[in-house]
């Protein structure tokens, strides 16, 4: 059965032409995954479309209006379209927002085992609180920065979850051979020339033992990871040593 993953923004487009490209398109096309993009403005009241209003107790900015947030959600998980087969027990519900969960490896393997996502982008100041209040999602933020919106964000989510789909990549080892799969940067990677500008690949990778390239790529794997992420091996740590108590 395919993924199904809905997407609500008031700027559709920017993940149209996105969504249809690479890897992603690729599974689209393959059958492994379902894109539908909701424009949240559909569900707005008034003439004008609008989505949000000036917070109370004043302050800059404005904030998304609870109305057509809801109606969206309600209309995108009632919609027979998106599979009846979904089950709602297996649907992930996020907000993208800098105050939710870090995402990472783990969290991206935990999407993908989902049967649905429905990603929710905002803009603006942010969400009028009862939003968060009343329809059960999960919050994700990207990383400690700020950006104009969720699309970007969901974007990453997208990519990061359709590649980990059976079938998505060309090789099947392709997603398990990779930076933080096992709490570690990725190893070098080499192809011809031989030789390129008076620099050489590895005489290692060239000598056909697979336990003693194995064994480089783990080496230069950790090295690596020391150099520019030794945060890592930290975490790492302290996850072994909680699990051992």
């Amino acid at each position: 059965m395919a993924l199904q993953i809905d997407v609500i923004s008031i700027f559709p487009g920017m993940l149209a032409g996105v969504v249809g490209e690479s890897i992603v398109g690729r599974a689209v096309e393959a059958g492994l995954v379902n894109i539908d993009l909701t424009d949240l403005r559909e569900f707005a009241n008034d003439k004008h479309r609008s989505v949000d209003d000036r917070p109370y107790g004043g302050g800059p900015g404005m904030v998304f209006k609870p109305e057509p947030v809801f109606d969206a959600v309600e209309h995108v998980l009632g919609n027979a379209s998106a599979g009846d087969d979904n089950d709602p027990g297996q649907t992930r519900k996020i907000i993208l927002t800098p105050q939710g969960r870090r995402l990472d490896q783990p969290l991206l393997k935990e999407l993908a085992s989902a049967s649905r996502l429905v990603l929710l982008c905002g803009h603006y100041e942010g969400f009028d609180e009862r939003i968060f209040q009343g329809l059960d999602f999960e919050s994700v933020s990207i990383g400690d920065y700020v950006l104009s919106g969720g699309e970007l964000p969901a974007l990453v989510i997208i990519d990061g979850v359709v590649r980990l789909l059976p079938g998505a990549l060309g090789h099947p080892d392709s997603s398990t051979n990779e930076s933080f799969e096992d709490g570690l940067l990725d190893h070098p990677h080499y192809t011809r020339p031989y030789e390129f500008r008076g620099m050489s690949v590895p005489e290692v990778l060239r000598s056909g033992n697979h336990a003693d390239i194995a064994e480089w790529r783990r080496q230069k794997a950790v090295e690596r990871t020391l150099e520019r992420r030794e945060d890592l091996v930290a975490n790492d740590a302290q996850e072994t040593a909680g699990r051992r108590e």
